[in-house]
């Protein structure tokens, strides 16, 4: 019982980011003290040389550079050892063509994780799932080393990447701009001012801020520029 819930635990967000040191195919890293100042997406696969797996990483390798320019990097895990991350990250990038995407080079950090150390610090063997893989989970941390969001996928449902990065634009514009994000939002649409509740009436929270909407007391909304919002998230 104790094994099992070792395994099954997990940090939580707001907590501070389990502390590791690990081997990888780009060398040695001391996370997350080595990410300090940049926001992270730590994510775990089931396994090497399996298909849903190369397609996740054809594309994390093709937008690398897209999440690099929002203050992201990028750390993969999974439960093999360093020569079998090596020689398949090699094989997709000579043999695996997949939706236009050939000769796809993977140089972020891949995780040796064979002792399951990492894994079972941030819950990502789910072993009602499988008991000898790590799940499709995804920790976004940001640039203080605190888990900020997570999402998890099982074993057989490949990730929304378009999603994954939404996601760091819009913890990154919350931050910027003391707002909330609504459903879907992508940048350049309305955020939301304020928690529900916390200022009143609609009168009293438009009162100096006529660039507000407010439908109800609980809804109000502001308008932020796309040019805006990704001033203050991608590098100059």
């Amino acid at each position: 019982m104790e094994s099992q819930q070792e395994i099954t635990s997990m940090p939580r967000i707001g907590d501070k980011a389990p502390e590791f040191q690990a081997v990888t195919t780009q060398g040695d890293i001391n996370f997350p003290a080595d990410y300090k100042g940049d926001w992270v997406i730590l994510f775990s696969h089931p396994a090497d040389f399996t298909p849903v797996c190369t397609s996740e990483f054809m594309t994390f390798a093709s937008m690398e550079d897209k999440f690099a320019e929002a203050n992201c990097k990028l750390v993969g895990l999974s439960i093999d050892g360093l020569y079998s991350h090596i020689a398949w990250l090699r094989s997709i990038k000579e043999k695996i063509e997949y939706k236009g995407m050939k000769n796809m080079e993977v140089k972020f950090p891949l995780i040796e994780d064979i002792t399951m150390n990492v894994a079972n610090k941030y819950g990502m063997v789910q072993p009602n799932e499988d008991t000898t893989k790590a799940v499709r989970a995804v920790f976004f941390i940001d640039p203080k080393g605190i888990i900020r969001a997570i999402i998890y996928y099982p074993l057989s449902l490949g990730r929304n990447f378009d999603e994954l990065y939404r996601v760091v634009v819009a913890l990154q514009a919350a931050d910027a701009f003391d707002v909330a994000t609504p459903a879907d939002w992508r940048p350049g649409d309305d955020v939301i001012i304020g928690p529900a509740g916390s200022c009143g009436t609609a009168e009293n929270r438009m009162e100096g801020k006529e660039d507000m909407d407010c439908k109800e007391w609980y809804f109000c909304t502001k308008k932020i520029s796309k040019e805006e919002v990704l001033s203050k998230v991608l590098k100059k």
